[in-house]
Formats: structure tokens, C-alpha cells, sequence
């Protein structure tokens, strides 16, 4: 009697734990639902926006007269429709000006907000700058501290003061002349590489192995200017060059903690305390060696100063 009790009991636990178990993913269901409906609904209308504005506001073309019987222009040289569909006028002009639209701008905008922490992690100084502070952390034997946001954090901050001229100059020769229309979009993407492409080329300059091995690997034979390297060969040579940089200034770090970790060793087995971990007392030691030594300024200083040497 008791057990069949306890039997019941169970399943009825059970199928309230299923119940809302369900009731969760069903929420979570109809909420997703409702974020995606939402988004769709800002894009309709950000897009309808943009074609009624272009519609209201873009001129006609110089020497350019719109037929509104026959939809059709006079001058064969410009790209100029003008219709309606669904009550929504619309119009699009090929002038060759290279200007954007805003529709085009929003998309631009996001491609590139996608593609930024790729961008940012592997074509900048960031890759090299938070393996070094990992190997830091790791050598003081500070499990999370400084936690990984901070470090993470730091790292960003020193890239954007790292990168500032190249950033710059991306802003000036690409992004600018792209807004005003002066450029394609093509050309705004040559332009905008031009400047990251020698950061790269300078941070790889006596480890020339690493653009080696790439350029065999993808069958190149004939170089002779920066300009004849793709950039799809420059960037896997420049991201193991910054590991391989990262590892050799980690080792160094390494170096002075290993020896406090050896003399705190052989002292307490010395002792005779083979049970006490040698890193519960070398730690503290460490810490005081890298403050007393102004570590931060050390490491910090000496891993900028490696990206304009």
C-alpha cells in the first residue's frame, strides 16, 4: 500500500516537472516568435521609409526628361525608371555617382557589425596583447584574477590606443570619400585594407617564414612588392606570427615566477612539508615580486612598445 502510494506520488511529480518543462519551451517558443515578427516589422518599415523618401526626393538627372505615359526617358545615356507598384512609386538612378543608398547603408552597416569581433580579434594587436595577459595570470598563479572581463577590457582598450593611426587613416582614405560618394564600394575596400595590410606587414617583418609557408601552401611563386601578396595569404601569416610573438614573451614572463616556484619548493621539502603545496606559498611571494618590481608598467610598456619597434 505504501509503495503504490509512493508510486503515485512520483508520477505525479513527474508529470508536473513535464508540464512545465513544456510551458517553458513553449514560452520561449513564442517569445522567439516575437522577436523575429518584431524585427521583420522594423525592417519593412525601415526599407518602405527609405524607397518612399527616395521616391519624393530624388532629382531627375541633367538633360534627362521622364515620359509619365510611357515610362521612359529621352536620354539613352542615364539609367533613369520611374513606376508604380501597389500605389508605391519608386525610382532608381544609375547616374555612376557611386553614392549609397540608405537602405544600401543600413545593410553595409550591419555586414560589417557581424564581421567586427573577426576583424577585430585577428587583424589587430588584441590577438598578441590577451595571450600575454593570460600567460600573466597564469604565471602569477591568480586563477580569475583579474577576471577574464577586465582582461579582456584592458586588452580592447590597448588595441583602440594601438590601432588609432590605422583606424584613422581607414576612416580618411575609405569611410569618408565612400559617404560623400566619391568612391565605389570597391575601391572604399581596397582603400580601407591598404592601411591594415601594412600594420600587418610590419608586424611580420623579420619572421618571414610564416608568409613563407603560406604563399607555398597556396602555390605562389613570384613576389616581389607587398602589393602582390593576397590578402588571403597575408592574414593566416600574420595570426601565427602574433601566436608565436605572444608564446616567446609568455615564456619570458614565465621565467622569474618558475624560479621563486623552484626556491619555495626546495625549501619546503627541505622542511620536510612534502603535504603543504608549494603554490600556496609561492603565490604571495610572486605577488609581492611583481608589485615591488612595477609589473604592470613592465609588461604593459614593453608589449606596446613591441608593435612600433
Amino acid at each position: 500500500m505504501i509503495f503504490s502510494v509512493y508510486i503515485n506520488t512520483e508520477i505525479k511529480k513527474r508529470l508536473i516537472s513535464m508540464k512545465s518543462f513544456i510551458n517553458k519551451k513553449k514560452f520561449l517558443k513564442t517569445l522567439g516568435f516575437g522577436v523575429l515578427l518584431v524585427m521583420m516589422c522594423v525592417l519593412t518599415f525601415v526599407c518602405h521609409a527609405t524607397v518612399s523618401a527616395q521616391a519624393t526626393d530624388t532629382p531627375v538627372p541633367t538633360g534627362t526628361t521622364v515620359n509619365t505615359n510611357s515610362n521612359e526617358s529621352t536620354n539613352p545615356d542615364d539609367a533613369y525608371l520611374e513606376g508604380d507598384l501597389g500605389g508605391l512609386t519608386f525610382q532608381f538612378s544609375g547616374d555612376g555617382t557611386g553614392s549609397l543608398s540608405a537602405t544600401l547603408q543600413i545593410l553595409l552597416i550591419l555586414t560589417v557589425i557581424s564581421l567586427a569581433p573577426s576583424i577585430l580579434i585577428m587583424l589587430t594587436s588584441f590577438t598578441r596583447i590577451i595571450i600575454v595577459l593570460h600567460f600573466l595570470r597564469t604565471a602569477l598563479g591568480t586563477q580569475t584574477t583579474p577576471p577574464n572581463q577586465v582582461m579582456i577590457g584592458l586588452a580592447l582598450f590597448l588595441t583602440f590606443f594601438i590601432m588609432s593611426p590605422v583606424f584613422a587613416r581607414v576612416n580618411t582614405e575609405a569611410l569618408q570619400p565612400l559617404s560623400a560618394g566619391e568612391i565605389t564600394i570597391e575601391e572604399a575596400f581596397d582603400a580601407g585594407m591598404h592601411p591594415i595590410r601594412e600594420f600587418m606587414f610590419d608586424q611580420m617583418e623579420g619572421s618571414e617564414k610564416d608568409l613563407s609557408l603560406f604563399l607555398e601552401i597556396a602555390g605562389i611563386d613570384s613576389i616581389e612588392t607587398r602589393d602582390d601578396v593576397p590578402t588571403s595569404v597575408l592574414i593566416p601569416a600574420f595570426i601565427l606570427s602574433e601566436l608565436r610573438i605572444a608564446f616567446i614573451i609568455g615564456f619570458m614572463i614565465y621565467i622569474p615566477f618558475l624560479v621563486i616556484d623552484m626556491v619555495v619548493s626546495s625549501t619546503l621539502m627541505s622542511m620536510g612539508m612534502m603535504m603543504l603545496p608549494p603554490t600556496t606559498i609561492s603565490m604571495p611571494f610572486k605577488i609581492l615580486l611583481f608589485i615591488l618590481a612595477d609589473g604592470w608598467d613592465l609588461v604593459i610598456g614593453n608589449v606596446v612598445k613591441t608593435f612600433y619597434g
